[in-house]
């Protein structure tokens, strides 16, 4: 199976100002697309030249697993966002975070605060088991809840190629900007 780059579902510009087009440019354009190059070049007449991105991220590692997660977490990270984002989820998620969390802004603290406090680079989900119970979890690197069992619902890439042109050092306020441009019901229908 020959993997591609994602196309996105909305104009290079039409983050901005929460994501500039430059970064977007550069982030998809060039970091994922070599993300993608590399992950065909890695699977290539291997025992994985045929297999789904999940099952190479959960039972890959090293290099073909960095390249593997990151193909799969900017492929569920470019869709989750809209120009037309932001508001609050709905329907079972809303009640699933509710229960979790006790509203939507303490999880969206926690959620952050947890991007925030991630050493190094990697990327802070909202995960889901079997049974529809949320998590938040840290992952460094390449790595995807999908490697704990989970099922990935929204991620914020805390690499800093995903926000220094726009942010600087400001990782914290990067995060919380994302939340203006979610796309919930792409969340929602991951969950």
């Amino acid at each position: 199976m020959k993997f591609e780059l994602i196309q996105l579902p909305y104009a290079t510009n039409a983050l901005a100002p929460t994501i500039s087009q430059q970064t977007i440019e550069l982030h998809h354009g060039k970091h994922l697309q070599a993300y993608v190059n590399n992950l065909n070049k890695m699977i290539e007449g291997s025992h994985f030249e045929k297999t789904d991105l999940e099952t190479i991220v959960r039972e890959s590692e090293g290099s073909l697993f960095n390249n593997a997660g990151q193909v799969l977490n900017h492929n569920l990270y470019f869709t989750q966002f809209s120009p037309q984002g932001g508001g609050a989820p709905s329907g079972a998620l809303a009640k699933a975070i509710a229960e979790a969390w006790g509203s939507l802004a303490l999880f969206q603290k926690e959620f952050e605060a947890a991007g925030a406090g991630l050493f190094g680079s990697g990327w802070v989900w909202l995960a889901a088991d079997g049974n529809g119970k949320l998590f938040i979890t840290k992952e460094a690197n390449g790595s995807n809840p999908v490697t704990k069992g989970l099922k990935p619902l929204l991620g914020f890439d805390v690499w800093e190629h995903a926000y220094y042109l726009d942010y600087q050092n400001r990782r914290a306020e990067h995060l919380h900007e994302l939340w203006k441009i979610v796309d919930w019901k792409a969340v929602e229908a991951r969950f």
